[in-house]
């Protein structure tokens, strides 16, 4: 039995995955990497910094030592995509990386320096555990304040993800489950990418039409991406392909989609970026999905057009012209 968590990252989503699962019985962990945020938390029962207004159930004991996760049933790592390598290296000094304990991957991202998949990194630093990866739909607030929400857990093992999903959900939170590890990360990454296009739209007023258009067109090169790197169709029209592309490039909510918002008004990244407590892991993934689309020889316009974006190589005015520009093809064209 699953019992006892221990989450590794206090974020919003880490601090909502929290409250969800102490809702449901479990006890957990959370360990945050600010002692003041975790006195905040034992003090006051409440997240400030991050999700402001939810009190924190009795069940959740926040921590800022890794060691104190060591007698847990199952983790979830919930730091950004960029830290996961050298956070398993910390958690190997604290010997959390028991034989077979399973590790939940819950960040959404690909390791820029390296072009590695979560999963990937930790098959080479932690080959040991007992992988998972969570996404799908959810904004941390809404899961917070116990509204219903539906996500994906993979595994390698479809029954090891069955299995660890029913010990995971309750009424408010349904987990879905999956053996297609590389659909089901690449979704998540790649969405990032997308929502940020979505925004630009926005922010330059082009129009609902325009973002139906993009949203439709983002959502062909999800799939072509997917195709040759071995992801199944079924899972990118899923809750990690195109549900998390929907919520995540439609609302205000969505730290890429507000991102891109920013940045199709002229603003500068670095000035957007300065001004935010969190990370839009788009901004990192846009350069890894521009060299896996060069690699295989991929035609990705958009998170092209992005990735030139943050980059600093164009601007959003810029890419709109050279998108319009493209010849036009037939629809159902690969």
């Amino acid at each position: 039995m699953t019992e006892h968590i221990g989450i590794i990252g206090a974020g919003a989503w880490g601090t909502a995955l929290a409250i969800t699962l102490a809702r449901a019985g479990k006890d957990v962990r959370l360990w945050a990497r600010e002692p003041e945020l975790v006195d905040e938390m034992r003090q006051h029962g409440e997240n400030t910094r991050y999700l402001p207004g939810v009190k924190l159930p009795g069940r959740i004991s926040p921590t800022n030592q890794l060691a104190d996760l060591a007698g847990c049933d199952a983790m979830l790592l919930v730091t950004p995509a960029q830290t996961t390598r050298a956070m398993l290296r910390r958690m190997r000094e604290a010997a959390l990386l028991r034989e077979g304990r399973p590790l939940v991957l819950c960040a959404k991202g690909i390791e820029q320096g390296s072009g590695a998949f979560l999963a990937d990194i930790v098959a080479q630093e932690a080959p040991q555990l007992a992988l998972f990866v969570l996404s799908g739909p959810s904004f941390a607030a809404e899961v917070a304040r116990g509204l219903p929400c539906a996500v994906t857990l993979a595994a390698g093992d479809i029954e090891q993800a069955r299995a660890l999903a029913r010990q995971l959900a309750h009424e408010r939170l349904r987990i879905y489950s999956s053996d297609d590890l590389v659909g089901v990360q690449l979704g998540g990454a790649l969405k990032n990418v997308l929502a940020i296009a979505c925004g630009v739209v926005e922010g330059m007023e082009l129009g609902d039409s325009a973002r139906a258009a993009l949203l439709t067109r983002a959502f062909a090169e999800m799939r072509r991406l997917g195709r040759v790197l071995g992801a199944r169709e079924e899972t990118l029209s899923g809750l990690s392909g195109l549900g998390d592309l929907m919520l995540t490039a439609t609302s205000s909510q969505s730290r890429n989609y507000s991102l891109g918002v920013e940045l199709g008004r002229g603003r500068a990244l670095d000035d957007v970026l300065g001004e935010r407590i969190t990370v839009a892991e788009g901004v990192f993934t846009a350069q890894v999905v521009g060299k896996l689309a060069a690699e295989h020889g991929i035609d990705m316009p958009i998170s092209e057009s992005v990735r030139r974006i943050v980059s600093g190589e164009s601007t959003a005015q810029g890419e709109l012209q050279r998108l319009l520009a493209r010849p036009l093809r037939d629809e159902a064209e690969a």
